[in-house]
């Protein structure tokens, strides 16, 4: 059965803004390589509309190598968005789901294919609540934001992680791999 995997970017205070990180060359390519290994993103709206970012860079590449990779990689794996607000992606490969965030993941996880990729902080919050994930990659980047989203914030109940690995960058990120305990 296809993993379930949460991967998002924080600061070390637990916020997520992807203006407080610090994105860089190793970080786009250990990302871009990650997501040659998903069949889908699952997106809120909000996160949604700030990664179509990246469709500007697949049609004026910016001449940077991982970056240009990276909005490469991001254009080509098909994404659902979550979303009340929004009529139409504007994403040759962006659908709107039409049923409930867990009715959407049975299904996925239940044909072949490669991992399934959670994007957005809301969903990462509602998945965990329902116990639906199975992995948690957490890039940690080395900023105190001191103000911001927390990740973590509305989490219902207590939940024990087990850490599986780490990988360390050149910045200063760790991402951590966890794995939900049983």
């Amino acid at each position: 059965m296809r993993k379930v995997i949460a991967a998002i970017n924080m600061t070390i205070d637990g916020v997520c803004d992807h203006t407080a990180g610090i994105p860089d060359e190793e970080i786009h390519q250990h990302y871009a390589d990650l997501l040659r290994s998903a069949d889908v993103i699952l997106y809120g709206r909000i996160t949604y509309q700030l990664m179509q970012y990246w469709q500007t860079l697949v049609q004026h590449p910016s001449g940077e190598k991982t970056a240009d990779d990276f909005a490469t990689v991001i254009d080509s794996v098909p994404k659902i968005v979550f979303t009340h607000t929004l009529q139409s992606t504007g994403w040759h490969n962006a659908t709107i789901a039409t049923q409930p965030i867990e009715e959407v993941l049975q299904e996925l996880k239940q044909q072949p294919g490669n991992n399934i990729f959670i994007g957005s902080r809301s969903l990462i919050i509602q998945l965990m609540n329902m116990n639906l994930i199975d992995e948690y990659q957490l890039c940690v980047h080395p900023v105190v934001a001191g103000k911001g989203l927390p990740l973590f914030e509305n989490v219902h109940n207590r939940t024990i992680l087990t850490l599986t690995k780490t990988k360390t960058f050149i910045n200063g990120s760790v991402i951590l791999y966890y794995q939900p305990t049983m």
